[in-house]
């Protein structure tokens, strides 16, 4: 409670220091949505100064994120010369609310040339500025949009606020129908649980794909994994407890609500959640969340890795978006009350967001995809690539009752007895949870689990977001002019229950039948992001961001180029990165060793010409056999990487040679490497093993 808050530009630091005026205005602008005067950006930027130096800071940025899917800053001091030859510190309003990076530098897709470089960052008030401490070094973080000079958003938050703005309007227009007239806002809430690993700071540095690429791109299987589920929930050890510890201390100072930490299923692997916030302000929260765990893991000699597969065969990583919908007047609008059948502005945003599931399936899938989660998608701990959703039995039955006229009852929890006489009767819910259903409702929100675990969630709920507020606006257009509102939201209401029900899928998402039951039901399968990129041009899909004004065309088409070349880079450094591990170290180790046991075989031949060598003989024949295909192997993955280049021209038939030629020649040539680990003397091996980085933490 002391420190809490402390590091925030909150609203208790800006009612103590601004003038009554300014606070009032800046607020109006904060929860209206209002065009913010310029004249108190004077005087918020001169107390915001003041308060930053007084905590030590001496230089401001404006801290953005570009569509590298990290954040970025450039920083300024405060000082300003004077005509003695000294220095004042100043910061003006100016500064606050625009800054001047090179758009050329970042990510474009083409909205920006190498000629053009100017681009502008916007202060956000609606996310309160921080300070942040580097090694001493203490900076007054600006949250800002990132936008050409030409107005195009070249960033992930700026859709993120234009997408709220649409939701919201669509969700009043909804509202008012119910007769609502005190809301004034709908505002979107994310809840995001974020999975990481934790290897030893030595290793690490021993593993330049951990490196370069995020992930171990060689490595055999540990002879323990996870198979004894002994390290879900297991204690945490002291060391890391001590790194969780300060990473609560300066996630409470940026004032984000860390609550949950625990050991998550894989070894290594450990799993931290906040309360939810505001979408936009969640957003910036996940982004410093992913910064501090890994600022602070070095501090105690470790490494956090966040890419969605760092080990191959134990559970990779994702973070797990909790999404709701509630009123600037205190109502959450996914709350289905105890009895959702008579709730029918309930049933309304249910229904909603079950057609904009449906809908735009394609357009969730893409917003949680890139190369690291094409490795976890579908394993025992990620949800399949159908898009599908899980409501429990009290709200697929709702459903049901819909499609066949109306609903009349909901199935209640009840209690639990254990058959303890001194354990409490528990309160059951009316449903259980299904931990392999993408799209899962868990009480008064819905949580998409597929989200992998390096990506910002600004994609996913921009996607969200705007679904939503597309079928919202649908369900306004027809109820508004209807000449009877209940008919018309019953008779509503049932075409949706019957014409999307397919979405609807509470059994085992991991199952074959599923795939071919989805299949059946017509709902896509897109196993890799290649395939799901598309999506974002898809005539439909830019009818409807341009509709609400989220996205332009334009936007979206950068989008589309942009996310394609990153995936082609990511696989091309993969592979290169494989290329020099396995010449410069996995080949010179292996080599070592066979020619050590040539020469030791030589040796007792020559001492004992019958001595039985044959076990010797065996093992030389077959890490010789496995040396060899891994040169082949090798050679050809140089070969086809370098012939991927004649494809750069077609964006989209790049990518699919990266995956489908690239990619397999690196499975093959990791599959040799891995079995030459499992031969090759544990001194002469070069690499840390699966065991080491899981289990020596």
């Amino acid at each position: 409670m002391d420190f809490f808050g402390a590091s925030v530009f909150n609203d208790s630091v800006m009612k103590e220091r601004l003038p009554k005026n300014t606070y009032k205005a800046l607020k109006k602008t904060i929860d209206e949505g209002l065009p913010l005067d310029p004249s108190v950006a004077e005087v918020v930027a001169n107390a915001m100064k003041d308060w930053a130096i007084e905590k030590g800071a001496t230089h401001f940025t404006h801290w953005f994120q570009p569509l590298t899917g990290v954040t970025a800053e450039k920083h300024d001091s405060f000082i300003s010369p004077t005509s003695d030859g000294k220095v004042i510190m100043e910061f003006s309003g100016k500064e606050l609310i625009k800054g001047e990076p090179d758009a050329s530098s970042f990510p474009s897709g083409g909205l920006r040339a190498t000629f053009e470089a100017r681009g502008y960052t916007a202060w956000d008030c609606t996310s309160p500025a921080f300070i942040r401490e580097d090694s001493g070094t203490i900076t007054l973080c600006i949250p800002t949009a990132f936008c050409s000079y030409t107005g195009e958003a070249l960033d992930k938050k700026t859709p993120l606020l234009r997408s709220m703005e649409a939701l919201s309007k669509q969700a009043i227009r909804v509202l008012r129908l119910f007769g609502n007239d005190t809301a004034s806002r709908v505002i979107s809430t994310v809840g995001a649980e974020q999975e990481y690993f934790l290897i030893d700071k030595e290793f690490y540095q021993k593993r330049m794909d951990l490196m370069l690429a995020g992930r171990t791109l060689f490595g055999a299987a540990s002879p323990k994994g996870q198979e004894l589920e002994d390290h879900y929930f297991g204690t945490i050890k002291e060391r890391i407890s001590a790194f969780m510890n300060e990473v609560n201390v300066e996630l409470w100072k940026l004032g984000i609500t860390a609550k949950t930490q625990h050991k998550e299923v894989a070894p290594g692997q450990y799993e931290i959640a906040p309360i939810f916030a505001t979408t936009n302000i969640a957003t910036d929260h996940n982004q410093l969340i992913m910064e501090t765990l890994q600022k602070i893991a070095t501090r105690h000699g470790l490494v956090c890795l966040l890419h969605e597969k760092p080990f191959a065969g134990v559970n990779g990583s994702g973070k797990h978006n909790n999404w709701s919908l509630g009123t600037d007047d205190g109502l959450n609008l996914l709350d289905p009350g105890k009895t959702p059948h008579e709730n029918a502005q309930f049933l309304a945003f249910l229904c909603a967001v079950i057609k904009a599931v449906d809908d735009y399936a394609d357009l969730l899938r893409v917003s949680a995809a890139n190369p690291g989660n094409d490795h976890r998608l579908g394993a025992n701990e990620a949800p399949p690539a159908i898009i599908s959703i899980f409501l429990g039995d009290q709200l697929a039955d709702i459903i049901k009752q819909l499609q066949n006229g109306g609903p009349k009852e909901s199935k209640q929890g009840g209690n639990l007895t254990i058959g303890v006489s001194t354990l409490p009767a528990l309160p059951k819910d009316s449903t259980d949870r299904n931990r392999t259903s993408p799209f899962a409702f868990t009480g008064n929100k819905f949580e998409f689990r597929m989200v992998p675990s390096s990506l910002s969630i600004s994609g996913p709920n921009v996607v969200l977001n705007t679904i939503v507020a597309e079928v919202l606006s649908q369900i306004a257009d027809r109820l508004e002019g209807a000449a009877d509102f209940n008919m018309e939201l019953q008779a509503l209401l049932k075409e949706i229950a019957i014409n999307h029900s397919r979405v609807i899928f509470d059994g085992n998402g991991y199952s074959a039948e599923w795939v071919e039951e989805a299949a059946k039901r017509g709902l896509p399968n897109i196993s890799s992001t290649v395939d799901a990129i598309p999506a974002l041009i898809a005539d439909k899909n830019v009818n409807i961001f341009e509709k609400h004004k989220v996205l332009s065309n334009a936007e979206l088409h950068s989008r589309y180029e942009i996310f394609l070349e990153q995936y082609c880079k990511a696989i091309n450094i993969e592979a290169l990165t494989m290329i020099d591990i396995a010449k410069r170290q996995i080949l010179p180790a292996s080599v070592k060793y066979i020619t050590n046991l040539a020469s030791s075989i030589s040796a007792v031949k020559s001492v004992l010409p019958d001595a039985d060598v044959s076990a010797q003989e065996e093992i030389l024949k077959e890490a010789s056999t496995a040396l060899a295909s891994l040169k082949k192997n090798l050679d050809h993955l140089e070969q086809v990487n370098a012939e991927a280049k004649e494809f750069a021209g077609d964006i989209y038939s790049h990518g699919v040679f990266y995956r489908d030629i690239v990619f397999n020649a690196m499975s093959a040539l990791r599959s040799d490497a891995d079995k030459l680990e499992t031969l090759v003397d544990a001194s002469i091996w070069p690499l840390p093993t699966y065991a080491e980085m899981l289990f020596l933490i």
